[in-house]
């Protein structure tokens, strides 16, 4: 299906409308050989609280963005390599189904589809194109991925030493290697994580232990620096919405451009003409 479509013109019509939702905020996303999948409306979990988002798959990058106008105007502009991304499945939780986890080397999180068929069907296409993509490029999987963040509102204390309160001045911060929500005292180092960024990151007092030993005894002679910097890297898209709810987004469920789909698009076309006619 994905190779019916990569020369043909309403792949390139999708794919400009979607850089053109985007607008001057958006990076370009025509290049050769890309294919527009499906795309829908998930609710991601954010740091602070679950939010909807407009998700775009192609067959080798996964795009998602702010709604300010749906099918309209998005913005915060995300582009994740299908290359790095693995997915696991997670079970009914309470209000929060139909989810699963997207994991990548620099960053994962949790998504929720409005419906269990949704969810097969993201999940489907997606391992599809991972799999394309390794095949045809010949490349391993990715095995080093980021941790998922622990919501704010799942830690009233300090995950660490459990005993520091956090409030307004003593604020959360997560620990990059294993996604807990913990205070700075339990925070205050910083280890180099490769596979995240160049950067020594912020690291809780157990993790970096375990790092630590593990690097004496694997008799690396690498150095990973660490600070007492108690700045804190909030979730990129994790600012207050002025799209519509998150309900109503749901509304939009995952659309699959396939062979089948083409055809209806060009019936739909054809019967407008004559009608105009």
């Amino acid at each position: 299906m994905v190779d019916r479509l990569v020369n043909s013109e309403a792949n390139a019509r999708r794919i400009q409308l979607v850089e053109s939702c985007f607008g001057s905020s958006g990076q370009p996303l025509a290049v050769p050989g890309r294919v527009l999948v499906g795309e829908g409306v998930l609710t991601k979990m954010c740091r602070k609280r679950a939010k909807a988002r407009q998700f775009f798959l192609f067959n080798d990058i996964l795009v998602y963005g702010n709604i300010l106008m749906n099918r309209k105007k998005y913005n915060k502009q995300h582009i994740i390599p299908l290359e790095a991304v693995k997915l696991e499945s997670l079970e009914d939780d309470g209000h929060f189904r139909n989810g699963w986890v997207i994991r990548t080397s620099t960053k994962s999180f949790a998504v929720y589809a409005a419906t269990s068929t949704e969810k097969q069907e993201w999940m489907a296409h997606i391992n599809k194109c991972i799999e394309d993509l390794l095949r045809k490029s010949g490349k391993k999987a990715v095995e080093e991925h980021a941790a998922v963040w622990v919501p704010d509102a799942e830690a009233v204390i300090c995950m660490h030493c459990k005993k520091s309160q956090f409030t307004v001045l003593n604020r959360r911060h997560h620990c990059r290697k294993c996604g807990a929500v913990v205070c700075n005292p339990c925070s205050n180092k910083r280890y180099l994580l490769p596979h995240q960024s160049s950067k020594p990151l912020r690291v809780c007092l157990t993790c970096y232990d375990s790092l630590t030993r593990a690097k004496v005894l694997s008799s690396n002679s690498g150095e990973n620096s660490f600070s007492k910097d108690s700045s804190g890297e909030d979730d990129s898209d994790d600012e207050e919405d002025t799209n519509r709810s998150q309900q109503e987004a749901h509304d939009e469920h995952f659309v699959s451009w396939d062979s089948e789909e083409e055809e209806r698009v060009a019936a739909q076309s054809r019967e407008q003409q004559t009608t105009v006619a």
